[in-house]
């Protein structure tokens, strides 16, 4: 236990110091944020400190940072260590500085800051690729919401159209996305969210409890043999593939901004995105930990290793009985309470793009309905089409992880532009690059390259990058001297 130990000591002591050095390089100020200043009554509207965070948690906290730790934790112990210094050095810089910005930029989304700091050609290329992966998500979404609900407190097996239980499950979490989207932040996110977030945290501090209470078998980290994936799947990249919301996630930019208009003053920046983000490195650390005894006891059958069956397994193991429920509802309120945020993140981005103010609720129905069609039709598409989910949740990682660069990249403009330390943004962007190039070179969904070739691809990439962004650096410095 003592990796799993380290690995925790590590986050905390991360927290407490590099988040206040990623606070310094930013600058905070005091002076009137959006929710002040834009106040609309529907968007932008002042939240307390801790509601903020709980909801902010809820935002970034999918089903992600659990899926993906007891997957990730497949790779080994070294899981415990690469989480953790991810979370420090990279993902709570990403999330602060996407939170902290939007800020700086009176609210704006993710896309905006892109055109403002990156230029017109790539707000063209990501306002496309970040609108995909929005859809995407919240069809997901919904498709699990449903599916879990109907499995553990429907007892259903059948989860095809066929069966009105499950068709009534998604017709009721669509219709709540689509009213969480609609209706201002604080009449609905505001009310409940603050309730979530606090269940989440009470089912996986049980979990942990478990462990105590119940023992718990952990290896330890072993220098000799770091990586053992089952099917020797190689940790650079698809680890950092695997372990997104618990390490970095691209989404959590769309997210950071809808937060962005709510919080009063800046000095809450470093607790609500940076805090957030190594909160949820915490969860998904319990959550591997508690996979990594179920897969050592051999509790589950090769088939579910991985699955979300791990999920109830390790709920089983650690809870009391009579408890269980209540990891029960935490996990299955986790993609409902990201699906939702997500479409009221598309709908922002989409206003900001068409210029149409959403004070008016008829702005705000011409947006949200043409995407509750599409939803739907990929919802329908996907329960029609045996496989079709698996192929968007990769499709989906995949672009999740790739929306991270410009974030990294606009923060590096920016830090270059104030004379800090732009390096902190600047080394995680180029890592996924070459993360993400690598990874869909070799990957059947990408070019199906050799792994040798997609990683001399990706560096090779990763090189060209670095002499982009130098260049568009230089670019931005004569543009100041003019």
């Amino acid at each position: 236990m003592y990796t799993f130990l380290i690995g925790i000591l590590i986050l905390l002591t991360g927290y407490l110091i590099y988040s206040k050095y990623t606070e310094k390089q930013f600058g905070i100020a005091d002076k009137p944020t959006p929710a002040s200043k834009l106040n609309d009554g529907v968007d932008y509207i002042p939240l307390s400190t801790n509601k903020n965070m709980l909801i902010h948690l809820l935002n970034i906290a999918g089903l992600g940072p659990i899926l993906g730790a007891i997957q990730g934790i497949l790779f080994g112990p070294i899981a415990f260590i690469l989480i953790p210094m991810g979370c420090i050095l990279m993902g709570g810089v990403h999330d602060y500085f996407a939170g902290m910005l939007s800020v700086r930029n009176n609210g704006a989304q993710i896309t905006e800051l892109i055109k403002k700091y990156l230029g017109q050609l790539s707000y063209k290329l990501f306002i496309v690729i970040v609108s995909i992966m929005l859809l995407l998500l919240a069809a997901v979404f919904v498709y699990t919401a449903g599916d879990l609900t109907a499995e553990r407190f429907f007892k259903q097996t059948d989860f095809s159209l066929n069966n009105p239980i499950v068709i009534s499950l998604y017709g009721t979490i669509a219709l709540y996305y689509i009213l969480a989207t609609l209706f201002p932040i604080d009449k609905i996110i505001g009310r409940f969210y603050p309730l979530f977030g606090l269940l989440l945290l009470t089912g996986t501090g049980l979990v942990l409890l478990g462990f105590f209470t119940h023992g718990i078998n952990l290896e330890e980290l072993n220098f000799h043999h770091l990586n053992e994936h089952p099917l020797k799947n190689h940790i650079l990249p698809m680890f950092f593939m695997t372990v997104s919301c618990g390490l970095l996630s691209g989404f959590h930019s769309t997210q950071a901004t809808i937060i962005s208009r709510t919080i009063n003053t800046e000095k809450d920046g470093r607790k609500v995105f940076y805090g957030m983000m190594c909160l949820e490195s915490l969860i998904a650390m319990i959550w591997a930990a508690g996979a990594m005894h179920v897969y050592s006891m051999n509790i589950l059958p090769n088939n579910m290793v991985g699955s979300v069956n791990v999920i109830n397994s390790i709920a089983d193991v650690f809870v009391f009985p009579f408890l269980t429920f209540i990891v029960t509802v935490a996990v299955v309120v986790l993609p409902i309470t990201s699906g939702d945020t997500a479409l009221r993140g598309l709908r922002m981005i989409l206003a900001e793009a068409f210029n149409l103010n959403q004070k008016a609720i008829k702005n705000r129905l011409i947006i949200i309905i043409p995407i509750a069609v599409i939803i739907i039709s990929i919802i329908l598409w996907a329960k029609m089409n045996d496989g079709s989910f698996t192929l968007v949740w990769r499709y989906f990682n995949f672009v999740n992880q790739l929306i991270a660069i410009p974030t990294f990249l606009y923060a590096t403009v920016y830090l270059y532009k104030t004379g800090k330390n732009y390096y902190i943004t600047l080394i995680p962007g180029l890592f996924y690059i070459f993360i993400t190039s690598s990874f869909i070179l070799n990957s059947p969904i990408g070019f199906g390259l050799s792994y040798k070739t997609s990683e001399i691809a990706g560096i090779i990439l990763t090189i060209i990058s670095i002499l982009a962004v130098f260049k568009h650096l230089k670019r931005e410095k004569n543009k100041e001297q003019e």
